[in-house]
């Protein structure tokens, strides 16, 4: 009898007894070697189950052949519960996740690109007459070797002026002249420190002579002085030694190295930036931009759109066989990211101007050019921020991974993606408690047999939504002439009382049209934008404290009898100051565990047990509660056990009426994805009494949610617009768009191809335009 073959072996990922978050005890199977989606509304489980079970797994096995000392630098995600993984070969995760923003970071270091074409210059680009040839790193702007020693390689130099310093040089220092500095004490100290150097801080700026107002701006000494404080009738201040730090040093020393995006954004207030005067913005050396190829430079050549640049290398094509084969290194590179619809930006375009979607991309486009062989790719969302003709070209891509010999796991909303997999795996059939479970884990088509399926109501014949009447607009919002990125002389008028969607592909210009709308338009009134942004970085921040309805629970329990006999206050039930919160965890609810050669490790307080709070606060109840256990209720949940208190109930209605009932109240923002956090701040605007006119602003508001969280959005979208508010969203979902008073589609492309108003007006009139991509799938949701 022959021996069994490699492909004899069980086809299968079999997952037994997955706990991880809301999942009960999950059993399923998963053919290896195709396209598998994982479907279900927003909190169902799917993520849990793709990325906190299978990827975590994976991830753990393979960092189990890493030596421990090795082990500890590298950032785990640590053992999931579940029983038992079998079938599980190595897994690559692409998750939508950015890291830190840093401008060093570009499209080319992101895929590579930056390294061949710096070994292109290195080893095949035309150099000056006796000029010494250079290494790659010579020519990166990142590295001490190449980078212009002027702007240290960031191709930019930040200046201040006495007119941005000092706005109003009628004020005294007293009186504020330095509109630089910062304020409450700090700016106290800086003025009393100026005053015992003995500068007159109570005459006008102006009359300052020009030696005496340019050492206070723009000085680098620090001299250290005793200063006496004036005396104030009810505190007594002893004298200190004080530090002097100019204007200029201030607004630098802010701007560079404050981790606050306020403060940042506060001191670039006061500095102009303009090109480096060395480099000419080019970031590099003039030993480099000495270097040509194809009579371009290397960063003239960075700053062309791929598609331009991939003509450029084919016409060019190189002399020497070192130039041709690193030309058609590059060249292949190139072809993958333009085949992902990312043409239109170029390699030296910086990483913190990229969305989210677009960097998943150029990483999915990174992959395909591994070559890797036997692999999971757990993806998540890849159609994020995808205009639906860019979502055939991800299609492909993904297919390629498939025939590679891979397995693609797919967490998805987007319906096109669910029916072009291999196979399908719905999770719920609700959110939080009310999801967890596997509805389906099969071929698409036999999805339509599960009526518990929310997904299957909308893959499977949905019912056309029922025709609105198209609102008359109460007025006109006009908006430009804009001249910013893409956009050229651009005009548009937004009616007003009215919802509109602003469509086109991607890096068409919508973020930087609605970028636009300012407060300062006539007709705007009050300017609210709900984005996806965290609504808090540390677990101290969460549900209940962002939406205010943490006050409303606080006073409750001050307010009962047990809290009064005591004499506790409301500060007493807060877990962020000390008092009522456990010391040993300071409020947290978790300790960090060392575990020597090992990750540290957070497990729960061993003194609370994760309750946040110390045994004497829990002792008083509300309604059979403490208040650790009220923090524990879901939001549907809580609002019965609030049904009497208005305060309480107006918040917990709202984050019901946007869908979210199954998050916790207490449930950390470090938890909540984009889209959650999103529908948080809807709710807070929801549960507003609001007077006059709001135009609220909204950036792809239906990413990451399933087109029934898509609908219920939308309705509270709409409910504002009928209580006479104005709403404007840019967005891929033709759903949305088809359901919208007016269309705004630019483009017709995305970058220097598009930038273009191509059409405006009713949906309707819009799916007629010849012009732009749009039109078609516009039609087609109408139809």
């Amino acid at each position: 009898m022959s021996s069994p073959r490699a492909h004899d072996h069980d086809p299968f990922v079999r997952v037994r007894g997955a706990r991880e978050h809301n999942l009960r005890g999950v059993d399923v199977d998963v053919p290896r070697d195709v396209i598998a989606v994982f479907t279900g509304v927003s909190g169902s489980g799917k993520s849990s189950l793709a990325f906190g079970t299978i990827y975590a797994e994976a991830q753990r096995r393979y960092f189990e052949s890493v030596a421990p000392y090795a082990r500890r630098l590298i950032h785990q995600v640590g053992a999931p519960r579940v029983g038992e993984i079998t079938g599980l070969p190595p897994a690559v995760s692409l998750q939508q996740r950015r890291a830190a923003p840093t401008s060093r970071s570009s499209v080319g270091t992101v895929t590579t690109l930056s390294n061949s074409l710096r070994m292109l210059y290195s080893r095949a680009g035309d150099y000056p007459a006796g000029a010494e040839r250079l290494d790659s790193d010579a020519f990166s702007p990142n590295t001490a070797a190449g980078a212009c020693p002027e702007c240290h390689g960031l191709g930019r130099v930040h200046r201040t002026t006495e007119e941005l310093l000092v706005p109003d040089p009628s004020l005294s220092v007293r009186e504020g002249a330095i509109a630089a500095w910062p304020g409450a004490w700090q700016g106290k100290n800086l003025r009393d420190v100026l005053d015992a150097l003995g500068y007159d801080v109570d005459r006008p700026w102006r009359e300052l002579p020009r030696r005496e107002r340019d050492w206070i701006l723009f000085t680098d000494e620090q001299p250290v002085v005793t200063v006496h404080p004036v005396r104030e009738a009810d505190r007594i201040q002893r004298p200190y030694q004080g530090t002097y730090m100019s204007a200029r040093r201030y607004v630098m020393k802010t701007f560079s190295d404050s981790k606050s995006p306020t403060l940042r954004a506060r001191a670039e207030r006061f500095l102009t930036s303009e090109p480096c005067p060395a480099c000419g913005g080019s970031r590099l050396r003039p030993e480099a931009l000495a270097v040509t190829f194809a009579g371009r430079t290397i960063a003239e050549l960075a700053a062309l759109p791929l598609t331009d640049l991939a003509a450029c290398l084919r016409e060019e094509g190189g002399a020497s066989q070192t130039a041709r084969v690193l030309t058609a290194d590059l060249l292949s590179r190139i072809d993958t990211v333009v085949e992902l619809g990312l043409g239109y930006l170029s390699p030296d375009r910086a990483t913190p101007t990229l969305s989210p979607g677009e960097l998943q991309r150029l990483r999915l486009a990174t992959q395909l050019r591994s070559g890797l062989f036997g692999v999971v790719y757990v993806l998540d969302e890849p159609s994020a921020g995808l205009h639906p003709a860019d979502t055939e070209a991800l299609l492909g891509v993904l297919d390629r991974l498939k025939a590679a010999g891979n397995s693609v796991f797919v967490v998805e909303h987007h319906l096109d993606v669910m029916r072009h997999a291999d196979w399908l795996v719905d999770v719920g059939p609700g959110a939080g408690e009310h999801g967890g479970r596997v509805l389906h884990s099969g071929p698409v088509a036999d999805l339509a047999d599960v009526p518990e399926s929310a997904t299957a109501r909308y893959l499977f014949g949905r019912a056309p939504a029922p025709a609105r009447q198209v609102r008359a607009p109460r007025g006109w919002l006009k908006v430009g002439p804009v001249t910013r990125h893409n956009l050229r002389d651009v005009s548009v008028e937004f009616p007003l009382g009215a919802f509109t969607a602003v469509t086109g592909v991607s890096g068409s210009g919508k973020s930087t049209l609605i970028g636009e709308i300012t407060e300062e338009l006539d007709g705007v009134g009050r300017l609210v934008r709900v984005d996806q942004k965290p609504i808090g970085r540390t677990p101290r921040s969460n549900l209940a404290t962002y939406t205010g309805l943490f006050d409303v629970v606080r006073k409750v329990f001050a307010a009962t009898d047990e809290a009064r006999a005591r004499g506790y206050g409301v500060g007493r039930f807060s877990f962020n100051v000390a008092g009522g919160r456990c010391e040993t965890c300071q409020g947290e609810g978790f300790v960090s565990v060392e575990l020597l050669f090992l990750p540290s490790t957070y497990a729960p307080c061993p003194d609370c047990g994760g309750a946040r709070y110390n045994p004497e606060t829990l002792e008083v109840t509300y309604r059979g509660r403490s208040v650790a256990e009220v923090l524990d209720l879901t939001v549907e949940a809580a609002a019965d056990f609030f049904a009497d208190t208005p305060g309480a109930l107006r918040s917990l209605r709202a984050l019901l009426d946007v869908g979210l009932g199954y998050l916790r109240l207490g449930q950390p923002a470090t938890e909540l994805s984009g889209g959650e956090a999103q529908r948080i701040k809807l709710a807070g605007e929801l549960q507003r009494v609001r007077r006059g006119h709001t135009l609220y602003l909204l950036d792809e508001p239906t990413t990451g949610l399933h087109p029934a969280d898509v609908e219920l959005l939308v309705g509270r979208l709409h409910e504002l617009v009928d209580a006479g508010h104005s709403v404007v969203v840019a967005e891929h979902d033709m759903a949305v768009a088809a359901g919208a008073d007016w269309v705004v589609d630019l483009g017709p492309g995305g970058g220097a191809e598009g930038g273009r108003v191509v059409a405006s007006g009713p949906p309707a009139r819009v799916a007629r335009a010849r012009a732009g991509r749009t039109a078609p799938y516009l039609a087609a949701a109408l139809a």
